[in-house]
């Protein structure tokens, strides 16, 4: 079932340059808030115009693309600023898996934007701006265990190694969920501000109540022009700096790494090829060292034929290798076999797009979802033919610290 909210007429958006607010943070409200910044810039929005919970099914994208033309098409718009991201924006979640209720798309009342020493704030409906409270600690955590125990988790890894190494697959993805519930509701802004302190070249979003810091930007649309980062292959940051670049070296050295690292960047390959007339990939992945981990990382970009918006590209490119496995059937049969848990929107695209169809769109990683004084904390690990189940758990570990240093600070 879809349901649309405040579309009984067209939608009135007017965008408007405004002084640069250098924090876009300290400008939103608590209540639901989304966002999506990195490095300072982005766009931080509240309150909705409008709201497609978006059906199951392999039409999803198909739908949703459909509703926000018919959305923002009969829109009457005044945008003084003309540049992606300004005019009706929408933000949205997809889950990982299609056959998942949970995938929204929505338009936000309010946005404010800042992008290369521009700002500018956009209404839909001539809405006041709402009142900003102090961000509100949520005191102190207790964490338990999700869907599966880590001995529990350690024996679904070691089932999918022996899968892979049955020749029924090159590379299955497995996640694991655990649980925190706080003294107090978790104000989302703290989260936030934790997360683009402390991890700045991620991006830092929030969506219908997944937050989180990714690292993984799946596809940015501007114009014809379309940037993807393929992530795959981890290891722990290192003790010292000497530890850190022995740690670094033996990852661009691991031939389960780098094998893990092709299958996604060839999944991406295949998935932008159709789309492109033009499509760089590099020859060797490079280093992304991030405070908590290291990947192996291949940026890649192309120019877009004619008339493909950002969703249409996300449509094509999800699930990548990258969070899934490889070949993707086998590799999600996998994944619903072992995991014991529906993942929900983790890994799943979140982002947003403007009525031009520019957009930026990450895989929703290093996130949780948070309900009240609850959240429900996911990490991830590919999982090869030579992968040991506690090294893959320390993994996973080490990439649950980033939502675990967001509620305690």
């Amino acid at each position: 079932m879809s349901v649309a909210l405040g579309l009984t007429r067209p939608l009135v958006v007017r965008t408007t340059p405004v002084d640069d607010p250098v924090d876009l943070l300290s400008r939103l409200p608590e209540a639901a808030p989304y966002a999506w910044i990195r490095r300072g810039e982005g766009l931080v929005a509240w309150g909705e115009a409008a709201r497609a919970e978006i059906p199951p099914g392999p039409g999803r994208f198909g739908w949703a693309r459909d509703w926000l033309a018919a959305t923002l098409g009969e829109a009457h718009v005044d945008d003084g600023v003309g540049v992606p991201g300004s005019g009706p924006v929408a933000f949205g979640s997809f889950t990982f898996d299609e056959d998942s209720p949970g995938s929204v798309l929505v338009v936000p009342r309010i946005v404010l934007a800042r992008r290369a020493g521009r700002a500018w704030l956009t209404t839909v409906g001539g809405q006041p701006l709402d009142l900003v409270t102090a961000p509100r600690d949520p005191g102190r955590i207790r964490y338990g265990d999700g869907s599966l125990t880590a001995p529990e988790w350690e024996h679904a890894v070691a089932r999918a190694v022996a899968r892979i190494r049955s020749g029924r697959l090159e590379k299955a993805v497995l996640a694991r969920d655990l649980t925190a519930v706080a003294e107090r509701a978790i104000d989302v802004r703290v989260l936030l501000a934790r997360l683009t302190g402390r991890y700045p070249d991620c991006y830092a979003f929030s969506c219908d109540g997944l937050v989180g810091a990714t690292p993984e930007l799946l596809v940015r649309r501007t114009g014809e022009t379309v940037e993807s980062l393929v992530l795959a292959g981890t290891t722990p940051r290192g003790a010292d700096e000497t530890d850190d670049r022995r740690r670094g070296a033996a990852l661009r050295a691991s031939g389960k790494d780098r094998h893990e690292h092709a299958c996604a960047v060839d999944s991406v390959r295949a998935a932008l090829s159709p789309l492109c007339s033009e499509l760089n990939v590099p020859a060797e992945p490079e280093l992304l060292v991030l405070p908590n981990v290291q990947h192996l990382a291949s940026p890649v970009t192309g120019r877009l034929s004619a008339g493909a918006s950002v969703l249409d590209v996300v449509a094509a490119m999800h699930p990548t290798a990258a969070v899934g496995g490889t070949p993707t059937r086998t590799a999600l049969e996998v994944i619903r076999e072992l995991e014991g848990m529906d993942r929900g929107g983790y890994a799943g695209p979140v982002g947003w797009i403007d009525a031009r169809g520019d957009g930026e769109w990450g895989i929703a990683l290093r996130c949780a979802r948070v309900d009240g004084s609850r959240a429900r904390l996911f990490a991830g690990c590919g999982i090869m033919g030579d992968s040991v189940p506690a090294a893959e758990l320390a993994e996973a570990q080490a990439k649950f610290r980033v939502m675990q240093y967001a509620l305690e600070g």
